[in-house]
């Protein structure tokens, strides 16, 4: 691929990632990106042969956008050596995440996306993951919870079970359920209750 078509494909990519931020998932058409790009409507085609591999390539750029807002975060933090402290700031990156670029956000989660694998999207959610569960597995240690003996105990599970935790919220949230069942508009009890159902109370 010369430069140019590089240049391009990006380009491509970029304007659809500026599309679903502004205007939600709905909006995501090929011939509306080539639009917005100023090339002819076929000409998405060349570098994106179906709608699923470019709408994969917009929300590719959603999950290294999450996990380095995330990194930045517990940088800017220095809790490289706490990883509960470290939780706690993923947990909010992905819930403000959720809440402020929720078009991108949708997208992310397609079913269809993820089952097709275009563009490897499956492998690009798991660096992800597996930061989640290194967090984990390092917290349920100090914590004292690490030593347990079955499936449910092991780092894996867990924080499967805290992903699907955050992004429940995450959806309830933006549907504005949870504000009316608690009756509260501040999520951040929810998250602590999430990890410390997870991970147990925070004995710091």
């Amino acid at each position: 691929m010369s430069e140019r078509d590089t240049g391009l494909r990006a380009r491509l990519v970029d304007v659809g990632v500026d599309l679903v931020k502004k205007e939600g998932m709905q909006a995501l058409s090929l011939r509306e990106i080539a639009r917005r790009a100023g090339v002819s409507h076929g000409a998405p085609r060349r570098y994106f042969p179906t709608h699923l591999t470019l709408l994969s390539a917009i929300a590719r750029r959603g999950f290294e956008d999450v996990a380095a807002r995330a990194t930045e975060a517990v940088a800017a933090a220095r809790l490289e050596d706490d990883p509960r402290a470290q939780l706690v700031l993923f947990g909010r990156v992905y819930l403000d995440f959720a809440r402020t670029e929720r078009g991108m956000y949708d997208l992310m989660f397609r079913h269809d996306l993820l089952e097709s694998n275009e563009l490897g999207l499956r492998e690009t959610s798991l660096p992800l993951y597996r930061t989640l569960v290194d967090l984990v597995g390092r917290a349920r240690t100090e914590s004292g919870m690490g030593d347990g003996v079955g499936l449910a105990s092991e780092p894996v599970i867990v924080a499967g079970a805290l992903w699907a935790n955050l992004h429940g919220i995450a959806q309830l949230w933006g549907w504005g359920s949870l504000q009316l069942a608690t009756g509260s508009d501040d999520v951040e009890p929810l998250l602590g209750a999430a990890l410390d159902a997870h991970l147990g109370p925070c004995t710091r």
